[in-house]
């Protein structure tokens, strides 16, 4: 683990809490709003939870807005994701208000506001030693790769982007990532992978 990433914590912590209490005024009633859209547009639940890697390799229960429908074949499987997105749920996640409700996990402690994003917790066993490393920061709403790519680049390069970010982190690149990613949300780049609703499932590098 880098020196750098342990000695910077207690400061990116307080730094976290300070620009989500700050910006309450705006994202609290942008949350309830966009809770009673999802309700109507998709019905219940309104919280997707999923476990999620952290920090250390630890797991954490990830909140955002649901964005997919429940609709299932004849045969009773859900549908691939690309037939249970909606127009409305393709304007969530193009403008990123599905990730609302993980400001909850940033005040819980489980995330930064930057940083690695949180993947599923099958994927810790398929990284590399080096991969792995993304772990030694706390995961993040918005981070390095996703402002240089997000879900159009490849695993590989998310990764090196991560363990970069991890040898790098500073509040200054924090504040500069958070300026890039408002840039990246209102240009919607690299929301899905080319073929896929999202990005397609990590299955270990030189799968």
């Amino acid at each position: 683990m880098t020196e750098q990433g342990p000695s910077l914590r207690p400061c990116k912590r307080v730094f976290d809490l300070i620009v989500v209490v700050l910006t309450a005024w705006l994202w609290v009633p942008l949350l309830v709003c966009t809770a009673a859209l999802v309700r109507v547009a998709l019905g219940a639940p309104v919280l997707f939870v999923q476990e999620r890697g952290g920090l250390g390799g630890g797991t954490f229960r990830l909140y955002k807005f649901r964005s997919m429908t429940n609709a299932r074949s004849a045969s009773g499987a859900l549908l691939p994701d690309e037939q249970r997105l909606t127009r409305f749920s393709k304007f969530l996640r193009a403008s990123s208000l599905d990730e609302l409700p993980s400001l909850l996990n940033v005040i819980k402690g489980d995330m930064s506001l930057v940083g690695p994003r949180p993947l599923l917790t099958e994927y810790l066993k398929l990284y590399t030693a080096r991969q792995a490393r993304r772990h030694e920061a706390r995961p993040g709403i918005t981070g390095w790769a996703q402002v240089n790519g997000r879900n159009a680049i490849s695993w590989e390069q998310k990764f090196e982007l991560d363990v970069w970010y991890v040898d790098h982190q500073s509040l200054w690149l924090d504040l500069r990532i958070m300026g890039v990613t408002v840039a990246r949300v209102l240009g919607r780049h690299g929301i899905s992978q080319a073929d896929h609703a999202t990005a397609e499932k990590f299955r270990g590098s030189g799968q």
